[in-house]
């Protein structure tokens, strides 16, 4: 590398520095040092929409700045594998369903067909990041491999429906690691397997500070009322997010308490059933003004940012959840958020300190009540929250223990269960 790229990549670590501290950085550079020069590709299925790729965006960058020759791929299916593959996503997180021999074929024979376009990108790698179900048989077609490969799972799957589990698992057994994002969602597998938390990346359009005139601009461009408590959720339109279940939350608390909801979401490429889910949120809230349903862009960044940070509430209804990186986001905008009682969202909301663990629309409208009357406790919240962000789930922590995993892969890793 010459002495240009060296500095461009100092300068580019170097604006961490601020928010993470000095030391943090120069960390990163001393466990990313016996790495330098090494090959990493990740693979998924969208280069936008959802947390993956938010996190691939920022991840990757920021291993190249460090020396570490990292790529991205992407793998392409018909409507029959990405219909096959939510259904596995589904299937993980618990919901019983059976997938025809057909679709399962269409799942294969793309992975197959991917394998072949990426052999010559995978195949000399030194290790392969394989997110999610996806593309996680593409291993299968690599047995001159020559580096490590590592499956991601980011999806709940601490009960996963037992014929889907029983297909996807020989797959996945032949991989050298595995990484989920709590303990209770790893799954017997014969090989090593790390904890790693998500994050979120405090420089991204998305987590940056705006000015006070762009956070207003968000009221008259969506016609809210800046006199009126804001309850907002973000995230794509599926039915494991629950926003019909925001939708009766909302109708319950606005009986006694003037608010207005906004729902913020989007679709990915690889859910097929989004558009489907959006007509029911939108039949859902048809005949009340004070719902407000949204379609945003995959780049609306800084729109998301101002609705978070114009908000009263931030809230994050799942019934599953890997982790919920837009809890994350709200939490570091200094905002208490009403969580669903799940997966990664327990990781990050405690009550009474960060905001509320609900577990149905009747609990979330009293805590919306409850929150809307205090605006000293909602303050001392949000505080705690932004604080909890900064010492746990921003993106040169998720980056330390990414480094630390390929270190410990490097030198022969003989653990189990490794906790980041």
């Amino acid at each position: 590398m010459d002495t240009a790229s060296e500095n461009k990549n100092q300068d580019f670590l170097a604006r961490y520095a601020p928010v993470t501290g000095t030391s943090v950085i120069q960390h990163l550079e001393q466990l990313a040092a016996p790495l330098k020069g090494a090959r990493v590709v990740h693979v998924n299925s969208t280069r936008e929409g959802g947390g993956v790729a938010e996190i691939l965006q920022k991840l990757i960058p920021l291993k190249k700045a460090l020396g570490i020759e990292t790529s991205w791929e992407v793998i392409n299916g018909s409507p029959d594998f990405y219909e096959c593959t939510k259904s596995f996503h589904n299937a993980l997180q618990g919901m019983g369903r059976k997938v025809s021999d057909d679709l399962l074929k269409a799942y294969e024979q793309t992975n197959a067909d991917c394998a072949e376009r990426l052999r010559g990108v995978l195949e000399e790698a030194d290790f392969v990041f394989i997110h999610d179900p996806q593309p996680a048989a593409l291993l299968s077609h690599f047995p001159n491999r020559r580096g490590k490969w590592i499956w991601r799972c980011h999806i709940d799957a601490s009960h996963p429906f037992r014929s889907v589990w029983k297909y996807l698992r020989p797959w996945l057994a032949s991989y050298d690691a595995s990484i989920f994002s709590l303990p209770e969602f790893a799954q017997p597998l014969p090989h090593a397997q790390y904890i790693v938390a998500p994050s979120i990346d405090p420089l991204s359009e998305k987590n940056r500070h705006l000015p006070t005139a762009e956070i207003e601009a968000v009221y008259a461009k969506f016609g809210l009322d800046p006199a009126r408590p804001l309850v907002l959720q973000v995230s794509r339109y599926d039915r494991f997010k629950d926003p019909l279940g925001v939708i009766q939350a909302y109708l319950l608390a606005a009986k006694l308490t003037p608010l207005q909801l906004v729902l913020a979401g989007g679709g990915a490429s690889d859910d097929p059933e989004g558009q489907e889910v959006l007509q029911e949120v939108q039949r859902a809230a048809e005949g009340h003004p004070d719902i407000h349903v949204l379609m945003l862009p995959s780049d609306a960044h800084r729109t998301i940012n101002a609705l978070q940070r114009a908000s009263d509430i931030v809230i994050q209804k799942s019934i599953r959840e890997g982790f919920g990186l837009t809890v994350t986001e709200g939490m570091w905008k200094g905002k208490p958020v009403i969580g669903g009682d799940t997966g990664g969202i327990r990781l990050q909301v405690f009550n009474h300190y960060t905001g509320f663990l609900v577990r149905t629309p009747e609990g979330a409208a009293l805590r919306m009540r409850y929150l809307l009357h205090r605006a000293r406790l909602r303050r001392e919240m949000g505080e705690r929250a932004r604080q909890f962000v900064m010492d746990n789930f921003l993106i040169t922590r998720h980056l330390r223990e990414y480094l630390t995993l390929l270190v410990g892969l490097q030198g022969g890793c003989e653990e189990r269960v490794v906790v980041g």
